[in-house]
């Protein structure tokens, strides 16, 4: 036998297996799973599941109380419960939106057929929403544990990589926030692709190492299997760039895998003979060419789609976008080992970041690299470490997208490659020592101990939206973004005055936030204060003429103050930015409705109800107007899918009662249920509106119910007599007689 073909060997699935003369040694840490496992005294059979069932359990301690958490008013409005394509769950016509849409700056069609199915299975209820995030995650951790194992052969510390990565607090806003549903979706592909690609590349040097020595048939299954598992690879990543187009470096952490611990760069040579491994890289580069070539299509399509999103470099200047991503670089690596501060949105310095800390942060990153360099015979570092820069590349701030200068659901994939150079580093550090197992053991228990302590500590600031502005207004200075946006989660929940002082708050740190102005508006138009509201609304719409959302508000204040014609205008123009926007469409319904276009009111008010299925007022107005038409039974079904969507809609309750007690098609009267809704309707309006009485009573009487319908129109002719309303007094007084002669009132042609 030759001397090289004493030195061929196969490709066995190790961290580091036995290598021809002239290659990488193996290293103290690296051991062969068989030692691994053998050396904790547990079977593999019991350990791979055992793992599985640690990492899902304590992902469950961190995560589980993200069931109980509402949606958070940043992102989830526009993904989910305001994304009618979205909420209306898993149909055919969303699945063709998902492929053939882009929505929120992104084309993400496995994404938004997740949160589809979600809505199919739980509706808006946020729990199961967060169930799904929290499963996906546990997934993507469990695969990256089987996968780390495949390719190292050392469970025990693909384990512990994969139990860091499942519960460091920095996962925390990807998981507990249902808009980034992107980032553990994506990493399930992720994952599955890292496993198939293991599969693939073991397979394939295995059929080559063993060459002609092996029988045909056997030759030709083999090479089926790894070809197979090649367009797993594909698919897998071709679905991940389909969940979120990060995945985009995915091929270049594929070759710093096949450096180790795949160790595919490998060349067969004599003793003392180093041939050049270019040839070999080569071949492996471009056997991932149809993988780069999906990286450079999802790329593109995601520059073109979030052209409007990304900072122009007039703005930010490209030094500053270098000097901000080496910072954050560093900022990262500083959060992986202290999580502490975390915050949802982190916005750049008001002076900027300070020559020494750029220079700093570039001179230690330079050193790293040069250090992995020089240590380059221990491989891990040099995959972990290059893992850790490149996988942040397309969210480090280069090619700028949001107003942000850094966020922590972009370490999701990166800090994976840190993880593993860290734990073979210190793996290979305590390999001599006397009670190395009870010092690794004991030092992984403190981590993930901590790990969990602040990870559920850091979950629990995502309860509601409140909260968690709060929280990251604690964390940040001068944060404009987050205290207009606490200012919004307290204008919701009724709190206007509160609302406001974070939106001056707002505007104090950034004047020309066109958001803040709008924000601003609102508040004041809420309050009455209609003048200031149309000023903010004309300064959000001069620094930026195409916010449709301003435009809307702005027609709805000038409406309220009576310029019905300018108001229509900027509904219009409202509607030429954004032609989906129901509530423009609502809008312009209204005055037109108001103005006598009948029908052109029904044309918007039904484009709004395509849009937005869930829009009540819509399917209240839009029966109105039915009524008006003569079309009764069509006018029924618009109030009863009204009060399906608002059960304690109390216009809505009064108009069908009304219908169903004095619709001139008896098929169509129904006594019973017409009282049942307006005593409903009643007891929202806390029984003093004489409208309300009145529709009761002559409920009542089409009950056959007279007594009680005689005495119900008597307190409500009183009220409208004290109100001075006398033409309501007159209608109730007429229909009184009726009651008290024993005979119901039928008029179907208009609403009371």
């Amino acid at each position: 036998m030759s001397q090289s073909s004493k030195n061929k060997a196969p490709v066995a699935p190790s961290s580091a297996p036995v290598l021809p003369a002239g290659e990488m040694p193996e290293t103290a840490g690296s051991r062969t799973l068989k030692s691994e496992s053998h050396r904790a005294g547990l079977d593999d059979r019991w350990m791979v599941p055992g793992v599985c069932i640690f990492l899902a359990a304590i992902i469950w301690v961190v995560f589980g109380q993200t069931l109980g958490h509402d949606f958070i008013d940043y992102d989830d409005k526009p993904y989910v419960f305001d994304n009618p394509a979205v909420a209306q769950g898993l149909t055919l016509n969303g699945i063709v939106w998902a492929f053939t849409h882009v929505h929120c700056g992104y084309w993400i069609p496995l994404t938004w057929i997740s949160h589809m199915l979600d809505c199919q299975c739980y509706g808006l209820n946020p729990g199961g929403h967060h169930f799904t995030n929290v499963l996906l995650h546990a997934a993507t951790a469990i695969l990256l544990f089987l996968a780390l194992r495949q390719m190292t052969a050392a469970p025990w510390r693909s384990a512990f990589v994969a139990a860091v990565f499942a519960i460091h607090p920095l996962r925390v806003e990807s998981v507990a926030w249902v808009a980034e549903r992107k980032d553990v979706l994506s990493g399930l592909f992720f994952m599955l692709t890292l496993w198939a690609y293991a599969r693939y590349a073991q397979g394939r040097s295995r059929v080559e190492s063993r060459g002609s020595s092996a029988g045909s048939s056997s030759l030709a299954l083999d090479a089926r299997c790894w070809t197979l598992d090649y367009y797993l690879v594909l698919l897998f990543f071709a679905c991940g760039l389909m969940s979120k187009p990060m995945l985009v470096t995915l091929p270049f952490v594929l070759l710093l895998l096949d450096y180790w611990p795949l160790n595919r760069l490998r060349t067969d040579a004599g003793p003392g003979f180093r041939p050049s491994v270019r040839p070999v890289f080569k071949r492996l580069v471009f056997e991932k060419l149809p993988l780069f070539g999906l990286a450079a299509a999802s790329g593109v399509t995601t520059l073109f789609t979030q052209t409007g999103a990304i900072a122009p470099f007039e703005r930010i200047s490209i030094p500053f976008r270098v000097g901000n991503a080496s910072i954050s670089y560093v900022t990262y690596m500083g959060q992986m080992f202290w999580p502490s501060g975390l915050a949802v949105f982190y916005p750049f310095p008001p002076g900027g970041n300070g020559v020494a800390r750029v220079v700093l942060s570039m001179v230690l990153l330079a050193g790293i690299s040069a250090g992995v360099f020089v240590l380059r015979r221990r491989p891990y570092l040099l995959t972990g470490w290059l893992w850790y820069l490149i996988m942040l590349v397309p969210v480090i701030g280069i090619v700028q997208s949001g107003a942000q200068a850094r966020a922590d659901r972009f370490t999701y994939f990166p800090q994976i490659g840190l993880y593993l150079l860290l734990t073979w580093a210190v793996t290979d550090l305590v390999a001599g020592w006397r009670h190395r197992r009870v010092v690794l053991i004991g030092l992984s228990t403190v981590i993930l101990v901590a790990l969990i302590v602040c990870a559920r500590a850091q979950t629990a600031y995502w309860r509601n939206s409140v909260s968690l502005w709060i929280h990251t207004l604690a964390c940040t200075s001068d944060n404009a973004e987050v205290h207009s946006n606490l200012g919004i989660a307290l204008f919701q929940k009724g709190d206007v005055d509160a609302a406001m002082v974070h939106f001056r708050k707002a505007l104090q740190i950034n004047p020309d936030d066109p958001e803040a102005h709008d924000n601003f508006g609102t508040a004041l138009f809420e309050t009455g204060r209609l003048d200031e509201a149309i000023a903010h609304f004309r300064k959000a719409l001069q620094i930026n003429p195409d916010n449709a959302i301003a435009q809307n508000n702005l027609g709805n204040a000038l409406l309220r103050k009576g310029s019905v014609g300018e108001a229509i205008t900027h509904f219009q123009k409202a509607l030429q930015i954004m032609p989906d926007s129901a509530s423009a469409h609502y809008n312009l319904g209204n005055i037109l409705l108001q103005t006598g276009n009948g029908d052109e009111a029904m044309f918007h008010y039904q484009k709004a109800l395509q849009i937005k299925p869930g829009y009540a007022e819509a399917h209240y107005n839009l029966g109105n107007i039915l009524v008006q038409k003569g079309r009764v039974g069509e006018a029924i079904t618009q109030f009863q899918t009204a009060l399906q969507i608002k059960p304690d809609y109390a216009k809505a309750l009064n108009n069908l009662a009304w219908l169903l007690a004095t619709c001139s098609q008896a098929s169509l009267r129904n006594g019973n249920q017409a009282v049942e809704l307006a005593q409903r309707a009643n007891q929202f309006a806390g029984g003093g509106n004489p409208v309300f009485l009145g529709t009761l009573a002559t409920a009542y009487a089409e009950a056959g119910r007279f007594p009680e319908a005689v005495e119900t129109a008597q307190r409500a002719l009183q009220l409208a007599e004290a109100q001075s309303n006398p033409a309501l007094a007159d209608a109730i007084r007429s229909k009184l007689k009726l009651y008290q002669a024993g005979s119901p009132f039928h008029y179907a042609e208009h609403t009371p």
